[in-house]
């Protein structure tokens, strides 16, 4: 789903027959001023969707941007004004910020562990634990906040997980099952963006981890629930061979040891699924 039906559909679940209240109390005629005002230091995420759901909702409206998304924001700042229709501006309100609110917490804990991790050359992921319908914008966020994005779903990349490896009967039938596979396909079936599916398998302890290395024929390692001094020793075991995931238990206070492993990538679900929105709202200029 692109972004303009995420919208549109969203409009459509708040507006319904119509925003009565606005109707009843705001003249028709009436035109007024708004600014979006921080009142948290974060960074902000959302403003080019605000700007979407205004014109949506009525394109007459002015929209004016003073900071940019994946900007850093301190109380008191304003991010925008809208101006025209007094009612529009009312009826676009709740859901304008509802978006930004949410996208600016996602970029903003982003930019936290980007910043605990700098100078080790590990890089942050995402995962696919995001709301359902609204994982463009989530994942959007990510990137605002310096992260990178992991797979968008399941059509971009072969995630051979512990349930994969269970159903299959174990780690060489799951690797050699999915290169079946993939040999069987076009190779215009097997691109995304021009590049072919990517094969990343998980395991949990280093027996599994030692499976993988006698079979190859995948493009990344995810070590679940590692420790960290375990996860040195993963890494030293894979050589280079191919790239490196940390994944389980991860979090603001041990994230630093973890990316001095040595480990490529580290993914934190808690990114998009157990996240605080920055406050933030949007206040009448008179």
């Amino acid at each position: 789903m692109n972004i303009e039906e995420i919208i549109r559909q969203a409009l459509e679940e708040d507006i319904g027959n119509g925003d009565h209240t606005s109707l009843a109390t705001i003249p028709g005629e009436a035109t007024g001023k708004s600014k979006l005002l921080i009142k948290e230091e974060g960074i902000l995420a959302g403003v080019d969707i605000a700007r979407q759901v205004y014109y949506l909702l009525d394109p007459s409206l002015k929209f004016d941007i003073l900071i940019a998304d994946g900007s850093a924001v301190m109380p008191g700042n304003i991010a925008f004004y809208i101006s025209g229709s007094s009612r529009s501006i009312l009826t676009g309100e709740r859901l304008a910020l509802n978006f930004m609110q949410r996208m600016s917490g996602i970029a903003t804990a982003t930019s936290q562990l980007v910043k605990l991790i700098e100078g080790t050359g590990a890089k942050i992921l995402d995962t696919r634990k995001t709301t359902p319908l609204l994982r463009e914008l989530e994942k959007t966020a990510v990137r605002l906040g310096g992260g990178e994005n992991h797979r968008m779903g399941l059509y971009d990349m072969i995630m051979i997980k512990d349930n994969h490896v269970d159903f299959a009967g174990g780690i060489r039938q799951a690797i050699e099952a999915v290169n079946a596979y993939l040999s069987k396909m076009k190779p215009e079936e097997l691109k995304i963006k021009n590049e072919k599916l990517k094969i990343e398998i998980e395991v949990r302890n280093f027996r599994e981890l030692e499976e993988v290395l006698s079979v190859g024929r995948v493009d990344r390692v995810m070590l679940d629930n590692f420790t960290a001094p375990d996860l040195v020793k993963a890494v030293k075991m894979i050589g280079g061979r191919f790239e490196t995931e940390a994944s389980g238990g991860i979090n603001a206070h041990n994230i630093r040891e973890y990316a001095e492993t040595g480990v490529d990538f580290i993914s934190v679900g808690a990114l998009t699924h157990h996240i605080k929105s920055l406050d933030m709202s949007l206040k009448a200029v008179l």
